[in-house]
Parts: C-alpha cells; sequence; structure tokens
C-alpha cells in the first residue's frame, strides 16, 4: 500500500438502509440516503471521511428533486459539495466510473455515489389511503453542478415503432427477447420454462442466506413458473416471480477516494477495495432494431475488453453478481461474458428475491460483495449493470488487493461495430415471418400478442393481433418461424 500513487481511486465505504417492503415502517427516499451514506462513512473505519466528501452523485428515481446531490449534502452536514443529478437511462455504471476517473485525474478527492427508493412505502399509503410520507427539503438549490441525461447522440433506449406498437413496458420486451433466445437454442416449451424456472430458483435460494433479501421465500421451479393468485401471468412466459420486484424501502452509498486520502484519513488498509475494470458503453440501439434479438453484442465488448486486461476469463473471477431485471438478462449476459450457465451469478439472491430498487440495485448489491471481497484480500468480484432494454451495458471489477493500474473506459464505438442493425416499422402490407413474440394478460386471460416480424425487404415489423391461434402458438412455444399476413400495425396467421 505504501508504493500506490496517492491518486488511486479506492471504494473505502459502503452503507445500505432499508425498511420492510410490507410497509410497517414508513421512509422516505432522502431519509433512506442519508442513513445509507452514514453507514458507509461508519464502513471507512473513519467516520470524518464523510466531511471530506466533494463531490455527490445521486440516482434519480421514482421520486424527483431538481438537484438530489446538494439536498443528500445538506442532511450530512456538508457545507459545499458538487452536485450531480443522474437522471433514468443514465446507466448505474456511469456515476462509478467517473467517480474514478475524477479522482485519478485530481479533479475530486472524496466522491459519494447514492440511490434509493421508498416504494414500498409510499404504495403501503395508497393502499390504506393515506399521504405517503414525504421528504421535507433542506436544501432550496434548484439546479444541480451538473445534470446528466440520456444522450440521443448515442442512439436510442426505444425506437419511434416500438412506441407506436404500445411496447413499451420492459416485462414485454424482455419477454421477447426470452422467447427469442429459447428459439435460437431450439428449445421447446417444456425445456425453455424448466430452464427458466431452474435458474430463478438457484437465486431465491441465494436469497434465503441474505438476512437483507426482502422477498426470499426458497420457491421451486415450478412454484415459479405456475400462474396463480400470488404469481399472476404478465407477459408469457413471465409470471410475478420471474420479474424484479422494485416495491421496495432500500437505499445504497459508496465513498470512493484517492489513496493518499484514504491514508491521510486514516482509513484502515482492510477497508479498502480497488477497482480493476469499469467498462460501460453508451451506445444505444433498440430491441427490435438489434439484428440478432437474442444476443448482446455490446455486453460481449465489455467481456472481452476486461478479461483481456485481467488476464483471465471472466468465469474464473471468484464472486458475480449479474443485474437481475429479468431471467434473460442474466443468460444473455452469461453467454456474451463467457460464464458457466450452471452457475448461479448473484450473491444476493437478485433482484426479485432480494429486491430491485429502480435506478440503484447495483449499489445495493455493492455492499455484498465489498464485504466477500474484504474477507478474501486475494479474490475477485465482477458486477454487472443492465440498462434499459439490454441496451447500455456496465460492468466493473473490484478486489480488496491491488493491481495494475484500472482501465476505465466507454467502448461505444467498439459496441457499435459488433451491434448489427435493421430497420423497424410499425405498419407494414404483406407476408412476414415472427422473429419473437409474447402475450400479455389481463387477469388470467390472454388480452393480445405483441409480434415482431422480419419482411422480405429486410426490415422488422413490430405490431399487435388478437387472433387466437397466434397466442396459442406463442404460448406453446410455436411461433417463431410461422408465417403471418401484416395489414398495417396488426397480423394474422
Amino acid at each position: 500500500m505504501v508504493s500506490l500513487d496517492p491518486r488511486t481511486p479506492v471504494l473505502v465505504g459502503v452503507g445500505v438502509a432499508q425498511r420492510p417492503p410490507d410497509g410497517s415502517s414508513a421512509a422516505t427516499p432522502f431519509a433512506l440516503m442519508a442513513e445509507a451514506a452514514l453507514a458507509a462513512g461508519a464502513d471507512c473505519g473513519r467516520r470524518r471521511v464523510l466531511d471530506r466528501i466533494d463531490t455527490v452523485a445521486v440516482t434519480v428515481g421514482n421520486w424527483e428533486h431538481p438537484d438530489p446531490g446538494r439536498e443528500l449534502a445538506a442532511r450530512l452536514g456538508l457545507p459545499e459539495v458538487h452536485s450531480i443529478r443522474v437522471d433514468v437511462g443514465v446507466p448505474q455504471q456511469t456515476p462509478i466510473s467517473e467517480a474514478l476517473r475524477r479522482v485519478r485525474d485530481g479533479r475530486a478527492d472524496v466522491v459519494l455515489v447514492a440511490g434509493g427508493e421508498a416504494l414500498a412505502s409510499r404504495r403501503a399509503a395508497e393502499r390504506a389511503g393515506s399521504e405517503p410520507p414525504q421528504d421535507e427539503w433542506l436544501s432550496v438549490s434548484e439546479r444541480p453542478d451538473e445534470h446528466w441525461r440520456p444522450d440521443d447522440t448515442h442512439g436510442e433506449l426505444m425506437c419511434a415503432a416500438e412506441v407506436t406498437a404500445g411496447m413499451w413496458a420492459p416485462v414485454e420486451q424482455y419477454a421477447c427477447i426470452e422467447v427469442a433466445r429459447a428459439a435460437a437454442l431450439g428449445w421447446d416449451r417444456q425445456r425453455h420454462l424448466a430452464d427458466i424456472g431452474g435458474l430463478w430458483s438457484g437465486f431465491d435460494a441465494v436469497a434465503t442466506t441474505n438476512p437483507a433479501a426482502d422477498f426470499a421465500a426458497g420457491r421451486s421451479p415450478e412454484d415459479l413458473i405456475t400462474p396463480g393468485p400470488d404469481n399472476r401471468l404478465l407477459a408469457w412466459p413471465y409470471t410475478k416471480w420471474l420479474v424484479t420486484q422494485w416495491t421496495v424501502d432500500q437505499a445504497a452509498a459508496l465513498v470512493v477516494c484517492s489513496a493518499g486520502t484514504a491514508r491521510d484519513l486514516g482509513v484502515p488498509a482492510d477497508r479498502w477495495v480497488f477497482p480493476r475494470v469499469a467498462l460501460e458503453s453508451s451506445h444505444a440501439v433498440s430491441l427490435t432494431r438489434r439484428g440478432d434479438l437474442h444476443r448482446w453484442p455490446a455486453m460481449g465488448v465489455l467481456g472481452e475488453t476486461a478479461s483481456a486486461h485481467l488476464g483471465l476469463p471472466l468465469d474464473q473471477v471468484d464472486h458475480v453478481e449479474c443485474y437481475s431485471c429479468f431471467p434473460v438478462a442474466v443468460r444473455v449476459q452469461q453467454a456474451e461474458l463467457g460464464l458457466d450457465q450452471r452457475r448461479v451469478p448473484t450473491l444476493t439472491g437478485g433482484m426479485t428475491f432480494a429486491g430491485g430498487p429502480f435506478n440503484n440495485a447495483t449499489y445495493q448489491s455493492a455492499a455484498v460483495l465489498v464485504d466477500r471481497l474484504r474477507s478474501e484480500p486475494g479474490s475477485l468480484g465482477l458486477s454487472t449493470t443492465v440498462s434499459g432494454l439490454l441496451t447500455k451495458p456496465g460492468l466493473v471489477v473490484w478486489s480488496a488487493s491491488p493491481g495494475p493500474r484500472e482501465l476505465v473506459a466507454d467502448l461505444a464505438d467498439r459496441a457499435a461495430a459488433a451491434t448489427r442493425t435493421v430497420e423497424s416499422v410499425a405498419d407494414a402490407d404483406g407476408a412476414g415471418v415472427v422473429a419473437t413474440a409474447t402475450v400479455t394478460h389481463s387477469g388470467p386471460d390472454p388480452e393480445r400478442a405483441f409480434v415482431v416480424a422480419d419482411l422480405a425487404d429486410g426490415r422488422r415489423w413490430i405490431g399487435t393481433t388478437v387472433e387466437p391461434d397466434l397466442i396459442g402458438a406463442v404460448q406453446d412455444g410455436e411461433v417463431v418461424g410461422r408465417r403471418v399476413r401484416i395489414t398495417g400495425g396488426t397480423c394474422r396467421s
């Protein structure tokens, strides 16, 4: 540690805060974030680290504040900070990567990255017919020093054809990726459901070992894939317990500083965690415009780069936490990163069973990963981030032992070069071949099917149908490859 460059960025503190999801103890986002930040300070082993924070980045979630970084700073008693508001659509990896860059370059010395949600408290109040708990603002600032928004110059999270067709809910788009993947692997309905149920049952089993998991229950694969009163079908094949659970009261905070500052403040060396790789891609291609619906080449680019820098395959990384909003997100990441699909890639239980706060789930899982790394100083830990609909990937590899200089990069150009694209339309006339589809439900009954079909001229069409034969084919796992007759925004067999 003595020979380290004093500008080396190190993660010195991670803190979390949460309330039971039953609403029995009400919370607000900023109260939880402040609690998590104080816990991160305690985790450093030196509370005064918080007093040296000069930059605060906060990810905005299911709540609104014009300058959340300065609001959080006010709750911590910090008089002057550089505040960064991070909007939805900016990957959760981005504030971490930028914190590492700024500390390394001397543009910041101690950075706090935080996010939090109190959706469980809000929903509980709504059910009770009462007013949800509200934060009382301590800061009057209405303009952050920096406001990060999704950058349209790098592409779009959702194309116009998807919006026109009405397929904008994440569960519908991920279900379409799920169906496309099963077809690419040649799986029938039974094999497909067995894979989903087995993977997610493994996540639930891990959650039962995590005291902080909100929804662990040790469910069997059959429990998870079978629709019922407590497991309604959302978009085939996804039921309630196959998707992220974001009605939680959870917050997390991370403190990154320079090695020189950590040394000066007396932060014990056994609290230091070093970034080895921090990668992302800001290039965005919406789902139906991606040539291969079941793949994510951008994540593959990140994986290859990380592996080359580390000098080993990512499957040899000791601890893995894959972003787990939906089962297919995990499976696609495993395939692109070269991870063994027999391995359950979570330490927490994932976003369905540990809980998936809307815009800070990556930070929530960091606490468990950091604890594991500190207890095994020579080990490596990988954490991934999914932004959008398998749109903008991110990953970071940490270790409690220093290594070569960290690699921090946005690989947008390489991701763009690796991703084949097609034109997507919501209006066409003529024949098409189904590339993927899902069925949405209203209660126990099917409502409609979203259908994505390849046209003879190379374009891709997206629309809907209520034809019983096509809806049945989707749920039987036999729809991909079928020819359909398209008229405007709908289709039939």
